[in-house]
């Protein structure tokens, strides 16, 4: 079986893709690499191509190598082939359960969730419902149409898009005139309206182990350079900082990562995820859960594989044995 990374997508976070596949192909040296274009098609990359890419998280990479052809038609040759997808992608049409679903049609491995948990984790309210179920605690949400009596009540509301990641469209509402920025914003994508949560900013990993366990992984805490972590602020701002272990009373590290646990077994998650939380005065309030977090050298899940002692070849080699496990099932 041939591992292939397969990056980019046609989605807005294809930058932080290919800081992905750089960190993944920096471990897995012998595996093939695809990039997956805006315009659809895929491209077979060379390492060196991929590796002196110095800006992945502003510039856009431009492929200049061999076109497989369209994205179904490249899948299609991966199963031809006998290869096994490394999914290096994020967000989009890559996160949200449909190219999972080309791949189970067609027999062929890939690691991280499948369609189903990756679509329902990919749709924050519904994600939000079925972690409640669990006894996860989540905020409330907003409509739009009560946001500004919400505003009223609560002081400050945040919005963001109901199926988006790496914080892209994040609104923080301190005004009415903020207000008018998340009715435009709505007009093209669905947005999650909630009521702003004072806290510090938390996320936990979650791992499955080859025999099926899962191991809650040491929480991280986000300090941003600016008061919000949003996409400059993950990527781009030198001054903010992940701290993990994060420095949270024993307790509330406990509960960040028995919830972080049952958000991931109440989406179904397979192999690994990352759900973001808020610590409040009143404990952690759970935000999303990430089916495919990013795994360049800047972001959070590889951190906390550092901090629980697990060498990051380690953890691809053992995803790549799960997915294999999981298509001979």
């Amino acid at each position: 079986m041939r591992n292939t990374i397969l990056f980019g997508g046609t989605n807005k976070e294809r930058l932080v893709s290919v800081a992905s596949a750089q960190a993944v192909h920096s471990a897995l040296h012998e595996a093939d690499l695809w990039f997956w274009d805006l315009d659809d098609s895929v491209y077979e990359i060379r390492s060196e191509a991929l590796l002196k890419h110095s800006r992945p998280f502003e510039e856009p990479f431009k492929p200049a190598d061999q076109r497989i052809g369209g994205i179904e038609q490249a899948l299609d040759r991966a199963k031809a082939e006998n290869r096994l997808l490394v999914l290096g992608l994020h967000g989009g049409t890559a996160e949200n359960g449909e190219l999972q679903a080309m791949c189970e049609i067609r027999g062929i491995p890939f690691t991280g969730s499948g369609s189903a948990s990756s679509h329902l984790a990919f749709d924050k309210i519904a994600a939000k419902r079925f972690a409640a179920i669990a006894g996860v605690r989540a905020p409330i949400g907003v409509a739009l149409e009560d946001a500004e009596t919400a505003l009223a009540e609560y002081g400050k509301l945040i919005a963001k898009p109901t199926r988006d990641g790496s914080s892209y469209g994040l609104i923080f509402v301190n005004s009415k005139q903020d207000l008018a920025a998340v009715r435009n914003a709505a007009k093209t994508e669905d947005y999650l309206i909630e009521p702003f949560i004072a806290g510090v900013e938390a996320t936990c990993g979650v791992l499955e182990q080859l025999d099926g366990s899962l191991t809650p992984l040491p929480p991280v805490e986000i300090i941003p350079a600016e008061g919000e972590f949003d996409y400059r602020a993950k990527y781009l701002a030198k001054a903010t900082q992940e701290i993990c272990p994060g420095r949270f009373a024993p307790e509330v590290s406990a509960q960040l990562m028995d919830q972080a646990l049952k958000a991931h077994q109440a989406l179904s998650c397979s192999g690994y995820s990352r759900s973001d939380f808020i610590v409040s005065d009143k404990g952690p309030i759970y935000l999303e859960t990430n089916t495919l977090p990013g795994l360049t050298k800047a972001s959070l899940y590889p951190k906390a594989l550092q901090a629980q002692g697990i060498e990051f070849v380690d953890f691809l080699r053992d995803q790549i044995a799960l997915a294999v496990k999981r298509t001979h099932k």
